[in-house]
Protein backbone atom coordinates (compact mmCIF):
# COMPACT_ATOMS: atom_id res chain seq x y z
CA UNK A 1 0.00 0.00 0.00
CA UNK A 2 1.90 2.77 1.10
CA UNK A 3 -0.22 5.35 -0.29
CA UNK A 4 -3.64 7.59 0.72
CA UNK A 5 -6.02 4.96 2.43
CA UNK A 6 -8.88 3.96 0.31
CA UNK A 7 -11.25 1.20 1.28
CA UNK A 8 -11.98 -1.54 -1.54
CA UNK A 9 -15.67 -1.73 -2.63
CA UNK A 10 -16.21 1.52 -1.12
CA UNK A 11 -17.38 3.47 -3.90
CA UNK A 12 -20.61 0.72 -4.28
CA UNK A 13 -21.95 2.05 -1.48
CA UNK A 14 -24.61 4.85 -0.95
CA UNK A 15 -23.70 5.52 2.63
CA UNK A 16 -20.23 5.74 1.45
CA UNK A 17 -20.81 7.96 -1.35
CA UNK A 18 -22.75 10.40 0.66
CA UNK A 19 -19.77 10.63 2.62
CA UNK A 20 -17.79 11.62 -0.47
CA UNK A 21 -19.90 13.92 -1.51
CA UNK A 22 -19.62 15.37 1.82
CA UNK A 23 -15.92 15.69 1.40
CA UNK A 24 -16.04 16.88 -1.74
CA UNK A 25 -18.30 19.87 -1.03
CA UNK A 26 -15.36 20.79 1.60
CA UNK A 27 -12.83 20.88 0.01
CA UNK A 28 -15.06 22.69 -2.30
CA UNK A 29 -15.66 25.19 0.15
CA UNK A 30 -12.12 25.43 1.33
CA UNK A 31 -10.41 25.74 -2.16
CA UNK A 32 -13.40 28.70 -3.01
CA UNK A 33 -11.95 31.01 -0.31
CA UNK A 34 -9.32 31.98 -2.81
CA UNK A 35 -11.92 32.94 -5.35
CA UNK A 36 -14.96 31.13 -6.91
CA UNK A 37 -13.64 31.17 -10.57
CA UNK A 38 -11.58 28.41 -11.35
CA UNK A 39 -9.96 29.53 -14.40
CA UNK A 40 -7.90 31.67 -11.92
CA UNK A 41 -8.03 29.53 -8.68
CA UNK A 42 -6.28 25.68 -9.37
CA UNK A 43 -7.10 24.28 -6.02
CA UNK A 44 -10.44 25.17 -7.08
CA UNK A 45 -10.13 23.82 -10.70
CA UNK A 46 -8.99 21.21 -9.29
CA UNK A 47 -12.19 20.54 -6.67
CA UNK A 48 -14.54 20.70 -9.41
CA UNK A 49 -12.54 18.07 -11.73
CA UNK A 50 -12.93 16.08 -8.73
CA UNK A 51 -16.83 16.50 -8.34
CA UNK A 52 -17.24 16.23 -12.00
CA UNK A 53 -15.57 12.50 -11.61
CA UNK A 54 -17.72 11.66 -8.46
CA UNK A 55 -20.55 12.48 -10.47
CA UNK A 56 -21.52 15.15 -8.28
CA UNK A 57 -24.91 17.44 -8.82
CA UNK A 58 -23.61 20.55 -10.33
CA UNK A 59 -26.19 22.49 -8.13
CA UNK A 60 -24.29 21.24 -4.95
CA UNK A 61 -20.85 21.83 -6.33
CA UNK A 62 -21.91 25.70 -7.25
CA UNK A 63 -23.67 26.12 -3.76
CA UNK A 64 -20.65 24.34 -2.26
CA UNK A 65 -18.24 27.40 -4.39
CA UNK A 66 -20.89 29.84 -3.71
CA UNK A 67 -20.37 29.26 0.47
CA UNK A 68 -16.77 28.83 0.52
CA UNK A 69 -16.73 32.04 -0.99
CA UNK A 70 -18.70 33.87 1.11
CA UNK A 71 -21.42 34.41 -1.54
CA UNK A 72 -24.06 32.88 0.83
CA UNK A 73 -25.10 34.07 3.86
CA UNK A 74 -24.53 31.74 6.68
CA UNK A 75 -21.66 29.00 5.27
CA UNK A 76 -19.99 26.79 7.25
CA UNK A 77 -16.33 27.51 8.26
CA UNK A 78 -14.15 24.90 7.88
CA UNK A 79 -10.42 24.70 9.10
CA UNK A 80 -8.18 21.99 8.02
CA UNK A 81 -6.35 20.01 10.93
CA UNK A 82 -3.82 17.38 10.47
CA UNK A 83 -3.50 14.95 13.24
CA UNK A 84 -0.08 12.39 13.14
CA UNK A 85 0.42 8.75 15.36
CA UNK A 86 1.00 5.28 14.17
CA UNK A 87 -1.90 2.56 13.91
CA UNK A 88 -1.34 -0.49 15.45
CA UNK A 89 2.37 -2.33 15.11
CA UNK A 90 3.89 0.79 15.17
CA UNK A 91 2.93 1.75 11.66
CA UNK A 92 2.90 5.78 10.66
CA UNK A 93 -0.20 7.28 9.72
CA UNK A 94 -1.39 11.10 8.44
CA UNK A 95 -5.37 11.92 9.20
CA UNK A 96 -6.51 15.32 7.51
CA UNK A 97 -9.37 16.39 8.56
CA UNK A 98 -11.81 19.40 7.72
CA UNK A 99 -13.54 20.57 10.60
CA UNK A 100 -15.97 23.56 12.00
CA UNK A 101 -15.76 22.06 15.35
CA UNK A 102 -11.72 20.79 16.78
CA UNK A 103 -12.82 19.58 20.37
CA UNK A 104 -15.02 17.47 18.52
CA UNK A 105 -12.68 15.94 16.08
CA UNK A 106 -9.74 15.89 18.62
CA UNK A 107 -11.99 14.02 20.58
CA UNK A 108 -13.27 11.45 18.16
CA UNK A 109 -9.65 11.26 17.00
CA UNK A 110 -7.91 10.36 20.61
CA UNK A 111 -10.68 7.18 20.66
CA UNK A 112 -10.14 5.82 17.28
CA UNK A 113 -6.27 6.07 17.93
CA UNK A 114 -6.76 3.96 21.16
CA UNK A 115 -6.03 0.66 19.04
CA UNK A 116 -2.90 2.83 17.78
CA UNK A 117 -1.05 6.14 19.29
CA UNK A 118 -1.40 9.50 18.48
CA UNK A 119 1.53 11.86 18.64
CA UNK A 120 2.46 14.82 18.74
CA UNK A 121 3.01 17.18 15.32
CA UNK A 122 6.28 15.86 13.51
CA UNK A 123 5.92 12.94 15.09
CA UNK A 124 5.77 10.69 11.62
CA UNK A 125 5.39 14.10 9.16
CA UNK A 126 9.05 13.28 9.11
CA UNK A 127 9.17 9.46 7.58
CA UNK A 128 6.92 11.27 4.86
CA UNK A 129 7.38 13.16 1.43
CA UNK A 130 4.75 16.09 0.95
CA UNK A 131 4.06 16.26 -2.70
CA UNK A 132 1.52 16.61 -5.55
CA UNK A 133 -0.43 13.31 -6.08
CA UNK A 134 -1.90 12.55 -9.82
CA UNK A 135 -3.51 9.69 -10.97
CA UNK A 136 -4.31 9.13 -14.13
CA UNK A 137 -4.92 6.30 -16.81
CA UNK A 138 -3.90 5.85 -20.22
CA UNK A 139 -5.89 6.79 -23.30
CA UNK A 140 -4.76 3.83 -25.38
CA UNK A 141 -2.66 0.71 -24.87
CA UNK A 142 1.05 1.91 -25.27
CA UNK A 143 1.40 5.00 -23.16
CA UNK A 144 4.39 5.24 -21.96
CA UNK A 145 4.18 6.82 -18.16
CA UNK A 146 8.18 7.35 -18.11
CA UNK A 147 8.21 9.42 -21.19
CA UNK A 148 5.21 11.37 -19.94
CA UNK A 149 6.68 11.81 -16.54
CA UNK A 150 9.35 13.35 -18.07
CA UNK A 151 7.24 15.22 -20.35
CA UNK A 152 5.15 16.43 -17.98
CA UNK A 153 7.75 17.79 -15.84
CA UNK A 154 6.39 15.01 -13.06
CA UNK A 155 8.86 14.27 -10.48
CA UNK A 156 8.48 10.17 -10.01
CA UNK A 157 5.99 7.83 -10.89
CA UNK A 158 4.31 4.53 -10.04
CA UNK A 159 2.30 1.74 -11.15
CA UNK A 160 -1.24 1.93 -9.60
CA UNK A 161 -4.66 0.00 -8.87
CA UNK A 162 -6.46 -1.14 -12.35
CA UNK A 163 -3.93 -0.35 -14.71
CA UNK A 164 -3.56 3.69 -13.40
CA UNK A 165 -0.40 5.46 -12.78
CA UNK A 166 0.91 7.78 -9.84
CA UNK A 167 2.48 11.00 -11.02
CA UNK A 168 4.57 12.61 -7.99
CA UNK A 169 5.20 15.98 -8.29
CA UNK A 170 6.58 19.62 -6.58
CA UNK A 171 3.69 20.78 -4.71
CA UNK A 172 3.90 24.00 -6.99
CA UNK A 173 4.19 22.22 -9.94
CA UNK A 174 0.86 19.99 -9.59
CA UNK A 175 -1.42 21.91 -11.73
CA UNK A 176 1.16 21.71 -14.48
CA UNK A 177 1.61 18.39 -14.36
CA UNK A 178 -2.21 17.77 -14.75
CA UNK A 179 -2.91 20.00 -17.73
CA UNK A 180 0.21 18.29 -19.50
CA UNK A 181 -0.28 14.76 -18.70
CA UNK A 182 -3.64 14.49 -21.90
CA UNK A 183 -0.83 15.61 -24.24
CA UNK A 184 0.91 12.56 -23.36
CA UNK A 185 -1.49 10.13 -23.63
CA UNK A 186 -3.17 9.67 -20.03
CA UNK A 187 -6.62 11.23 -18.45
CA UNK A 188 -5.87 12.54 -15.18
CA UNK A 189 -8.56 10.57 -12.30
CA UNK A 190 -7.63 12.59 -9.35
CA UNK A 191 -5.00 14.70 -8.07
CA UNK A 192 -4.32 16.69 -4.92
CA UNK A 193 -1.49 17.53 -2.57
CA UNK A 194 -0.66 14.16 0.25
CA UNK A 195 1.94 12.38 1.51
CA UNK A 196 3.76 9.44 -0.11
CA UNK A 197 6.04 7.24 2.97
CA UNK A 198 9.50 6.87 2.42
CA UNK A 199 9.79 3.73 4.22
CA UNK A 200 6.80 1.46 4.39
CA UNK A 201 6.57 -0.88 6.74
CA UNK A 202 5.86 -4.81 5.63
CA UNK A 203 3.32 -6.59 7.89
CA UNK A 204 2.13 -10.38 7.60
CA UNK A 205 -1.58 -11.19 6.88
CA UNK A 206 -2.77 -11.21 10.56
CA UNK A 207 -1.43 -7.99 11.54
CA UNK A 208 -2.18 -6.13 7.90
CA UNK A 209 -5.83 -7.15 8.64
CA UNK A 210 -5.75 -5.43 12.14
CA UNK A 211 -4.61 -2.39 10.44
CA UNK A 212 -6.68 -2.15 7.59
CA UNK A 213 -9.72 -2.41 10.60
CA UNK A 214 -7.53 0.37 12.23
CA UNK A 215 -7.78 2.68 9.16
CA UNK A 216 -11.24 2.03 7.71
CA UNK A 217 -12.46 2.84 11.48
CA UNK A 218 -10.80 6.00 11.06
CA UNK A 219 -11.82 7.07 7.21
CA UNK A 220 -15.60 6.67 8.35
CA UNK A 221 -15.29 9.49 10.48
CA UNK A 222 -17.28 12.43 9.32
CA UNK A 223 -13.81 14.96 9.56
CA UNK A 224 -11.83 13.13 8.10
CA UNK A 225 -11.10 14.02 4.29
CA UNK A 226 -8.14 11.84 3.52
CA UNK A 227 -5.66 9.29 5.42
CA UNK A 228 -2.00 8.25 4.62
CA UNK A 229 0.13 5.40 6.24
CA UNK A 230 3.18 3.70 5.45
CA UNK A 231 2.22 0.24 4.88
CA UNK A 232 3.87 -1.52 2.58
CA UNK A 233 2.46 -4.14 -0.50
Amino acid sequence: MGKQWKVKGKSENAAAKGRLFTRLAKELQIAARSGAEPDMNPRLRLAIDQAKKASMPKDTVERAIRKGAGLDAGAVQYEKVTYEGFAPHRVPVIVECLTDNNNRTISSMRVLFRKGQLGSSGSVSWDFDHLGIIEATPKAAGADPEVAAIEAGAEDFEAGDEGATIFYTAITDLDAVCRALPDQGFVVQSAKIGYRPKNPVSLGDAERAEVEAFLEAIDGDDDVQDVYVALGD
